[in-house]
């Protein structure tokens, strides 16, 4: 087996100060849900602890008012070689948030190109420096022409999947990246062309079955040996721990009531 290395990343995250369930945009939410923007918050205060007891970097965005999701950061953008591609959300009740986290790459100095085709950011996008390759999921919220001007604005070659399955609307509620050259996925959120592609890019990636997917344990992060992921996704963590992975698992139940978990909660910067 090869020797899994750690390697030190850099974050973004928001703070989920106005954290609510107050609309419907994915099969998970509903606004009738009991929810604590004060648990939301302490979970997620105990996921950045966990990223900086690895040896992670983590830099925050002010949450703003009004933006109940911006606590999604991998959702408002997608850098590669320090070039920034912005978000362009399909959802009435998101679209603001991409302004937000241009002006924050602004601020510190990035080069930041804005969308002109609809795509949420780096929960539709994966990438894999080893290859030099680009994943981008569509179907859903991103659409194919965004996938297209991703390849364009970074300049690196984007692999397009169609996603089908309607609960795993975002790639990295599908798939996620172990290394920086392989993956773990569930083959059923693609298409029959995409679960082909997949096979053909990645036959050594780590399969992950319906109750993996179900219990958002793909919404995980890696470092290349230590995999942050929730606490329900039992079977995948057993699965990565026999592939040699070092698990580490926090509690997200409160923004999984909005669909999303660990990876949602995280954009990760790459200068």
């Amino acid at each position: 087996m090869t020797e899994l290395v750690a390697r030190p990343r850099t974050y973004l995250m928001c703070p989920p100060a106005h954290f609510a369930v107050e609309y419907v945009i994915n099969p998970w939410m509903d606004p009738a849900a009991d929810v604590s923007a004060a648990t939301a918050l302490n979970q997620w205060s105990g996921l950045v602890d966990t990223l900086r007891e690895l040896g992670h970097t983590v830099f925050t965005i002010e949450p703003e008012a009004g933006l109940p999701d911006m606590v999604f950061a991998a959702n408002g953008s997608f850098t590669v070689d320090g070039k920034v591609y912005g978000a362009k959300f399909r959802y009435e009740q998101r679209q603001a948030e991409a302004g937000a986290y241009e002006k924050w790459f602004r601020a510190q100095g990035w080069t930041f190109t804005p969308a002109t085709e609809t795509n949420e950011g780096e929960g539709d996008f994966v990438y894999l420096p080893e290859r030099g390759l680009i994943l981008g999921g569509y179907g859903f919220r991103t659409d194919a022409r965004g996938v297209a001007e991703a390849a364009e604005v970074l300049g690196r070659p984007v692999v397009p999947l169609k996603l089908v399955d309607p609960r795993f609307y975002h790639l990295d509620t599908a798939l996620a990246s172990l290394s920086d050259d392989n993956i773990v996925y569930y083959p059923g959120a693609f298409s029959e062309a995409s679960q082909a592609i997949l096979r053909q890019l990645f036959p050594d990636a780590v399969i992950a079955d319906d109750a993996d997917a179900l219990a958002f344990g793909l919404n995980l992060v890696s470092d290349g040996k230590n995999v942050v992921l929730n606490t329900e996704a039992d079977g995948l963590a057993a699965k990565l721990e026999a592939a040699g992975f070092t698990t580490v698992r926090v509690e997200l139940a409160e923004l999984k009531k909005s669909g999303g978990s660990v990876k949602c909660c995280i954009a990760e910067l790459r200068d």
